[in-house]
């Protein structure tokens, strides 16, 4: 998103822009009639028009996300007026933009907003709150980006809603962006929601950070989250040596845990959108883990910022070259606080990297695109939609998980190398980059990498290999320093390789496409196909292919009948060995854990905060 410091400096020392953006100004009511039936209605002032036809539009993408979201499909009953509330001409020029014809220094748009989906890119309205981003929920005006904006939000009656969102406050239900790019970065939850804050005072600074959250379970669990969240934040502070200076002096949870939320988390400057329809009661953990994804980028990706993401585009999609830094190592913090702050152990910590390692080796993804080319993947997978099936099983890895294992990678490299670490890599980024909020470019992070480590010749070629390519290093030895032994989980035990099956009477479906790799692709089989027997035995439920396969070693050859559109077939499939990965303490699997051991693990996954 756009740089807000400039306009916020101005307002502060009382200066004024040029004299026709002075007067320039937007009000937005918004008021819920209808949340029974997930409506509200909208009116949305532009005053100081002067073009000779207005401009606006809905935004089609959203702070955080990468793809094309067309939130005007759920806008109607768009009309326009005058100051003295006389319709003015409108016409819909394009899927997002409607046009208002001759207007004449102040025009009102009204519209009716339809919101049934709570989550970090969308909006959800139902009588128990309104669940508000901001693109999917507001219109805006070309012209109107630097005015400032003022929002009233109209609060039902003996709805007990309060207001979360990271606007400043005005007055009452009245909240203030600078201008369009923060507004459109602010989102809102509108409900009854708990409410807990603490003060940080740094350099002279207070600095807020709020939690509200909606949800159904007890005090007790709301308070066990929030003291949770709190070492989640002195862990993540003691990364960077300092929390971020927060516009408005505060920083927000915005927490919805109901049953009609969709799972989701998405950040914001200076705060962070979180949804599930999971309960505090049976998810404590995963909930949190979320929580600490999404405050690592109030650093990573809101101030230290690619500057392919400079300014945000709400008409189109965004994409960067450097999610993985963004998003991947923002995955590795979120997880890696998680075991700093005590929330989980070192074994449950290595059984989530286990899974994360097994996803980025095993998928033949890397065959296919670099780790840099799989950020620029962004608008296709992130969130966006897609009816027709595509071979993202075979073609893609996830910049999240394959960023994570990368910055896994060179944490230990930069620790057993060069006696650094990442954290002192992303405090070098947050000196150059994120306190002075200047956009990087990939050659900015490989300079930096040369400084922290003082080999120029490493960065470069970690970078060639890594980012640009698709090289990972052996973990074995890497994380063998730590004592946890990356190992087989089943050697030497037969599969099918990667495919997925659904089981019923007549046979298994296979429902994903197959794997490049596996010996299911190699044996022709594909999405659709029935398989109806292995080596003469009906499949039909899971133990029917455990039967088979314990028969047979890897390498030997099975028959395999199947049916594809109708017609029954046949073909010989070459048994290969099961390459699941596990991670374990060496401690678990009685192997010494040596003091150097236990003392690299301790610097590693050990708390920093004091």
């Amino acid at each position: 998103m756009k740089s807000i410091k400039l306009t916020l400096l101005s307002l502060a020392l009382g200066l004024t822009a040029l004299p026709a953006l002075a007067q320039q100004k937007v009000d937005y009511k918004l008021s819920f009639p209808n949340a029974v039936h997930h409506e509200a209605e909208v009116q949305v002032t532009f005053t100081g028009v002067n073009t000779d036809t207005l401009q606006v539009l809905m935004p089609r993408s959203s702070p955080g996300r990468y793809a094309v979201h067309e939130f005007a499909k759920n806008v109607y009953n768009v009309r326009a007026t005058d100051a003295q509330g006389k319709p003015l001409q409108l016409y819909r020029a394009n899927t997002s933009q409607w046009n208002v014809v001759k207007p004449q220094g102040s025009v009102t748009i009204s519209y009716t907003l339809f919101a049934d989906h709570a989550d970090g890119t969308y909006a959800g309205i139902d009588e128990t709150h309104a669940h508000l981003n901001a693109p999917a929920t507001l219109m805006y005006a070309r012209g109107f980006e630097e005015a400032p904006a003022y929002v009233n939000f109209n609060v039902p009656q003996n709805s007990n809603w309060k207001v979360a969102t990271q606007l400043k406050q005005e007055q009452g239900n009245t909240y203030y962006a600078p201008n369009f790019q923060y507004l459109m970065d602010s989102p809102t939850e509108l409900s009854n929601f708990d409410f807990a804050e603490w003060t940080v005072n740094e350099n002279g600074k207070q600095k807020t950070v709020q939690v509200t959250l909606h949800h159904n379970d007890t005090p007790a669990q709301f308070q066990e989250y929030v003291d949770k969240t709190k070492k989640i934040v002195a862990e993540q502070r003691a990364v960077f040596g300092q929390l971020p200076d927060f516009d408005f002096g505060r920083y927000t949870f915005i927490g919805c845990y109901m049953p009609q939320a969709v799972g989701d988390g998405m950040e914001h400057r200076n705060s962070t959108i979180l949804t599930s329809s999971r309960p505090l009661a049976s998810a404590m953990v995963p909930l949190l883990n979320t929580v600490s994804h999404e405050l690592f980028h109030a650093w990573n990706v809101e101030r230290i910022r690619p500057k392919t993401l400079e300014p945000f585009d709400f008409q189109e999609a965004n994409m960067s070259e450097a999610l993985w830094l963004a998003e991947g190592f923002t995955s590795y913090y979120g997880d890696l606080t998680m075991a700093r702050s005590g929330i989980i152990d070192a074994k449950k910590y290595a059984a989530d990297l286990a899974g994360d390692l097994n996803y980025v080796l095993l998928s033949p993804g890397r065959q296919y695109h670099s780790l840099m080319e799989m950020s620029q993947q962004a608008p296709f997978v992130d969130a966006a939609r897609s009816v027709d099936p595509v071979n993202r099983h075979n073609t893609f890895i996830s910049y999240y998980t394959y960023g994570l294992v990368t910055g896994l990678g060179l944490d230990m490299t930069l620790r057993q190398q060069y006696s650094k670490t990442l954290d002192d890599y992303m405090q070098a980024l947050w000196r150059k980059y994120g306190q002075p909020e200047k956009p990087y470019t990939l050659a900015d992070l490989e300079e930096t990498l040369a400084e922290v480590s003082g080999d120029k010749a490493f960065a470069s070629q970690f970078f060639k290999n890594s980012i640009y390519g698709s090289q990972l290093p052996d973990f074995a030895p890497l994380l063998a320093k730590a004592g946890l032994e990356l190992r087989k989980a089943k050697p030497n035990k037969a599969t099918l390789g990667l495919v997925s099956l659904k089981y019923a009477k007549d046979g298994a479906t296979i429902s994903n496409g197959t794997y490049v790799t596996s010996a299911a692709y190699k044996a022709g089989l594909d999405r659709g196909d029935v398989i109806l027997t292995i080596d003469g035995r009906k499949l039909k439920s899971e133990k029917d292919l455990d039967k088979v396969l314990g028969k047979h070693k890897v390498g030997d050859t099975v028959a395999v009948t199947f049916t594809r559109h109708g017609q029954t077939r046949s073909t010989n499939l070459a048994l290969e060995e099961n390459l699941t990965l596990e991670l374990v303490p060496y401690e678990s699997i009685n192997k010494e854990l040596t003091p150097e051991m236990q003392a690299y693990r301790t610097a590693w996954l050990g708390a920093k905060a004091k």
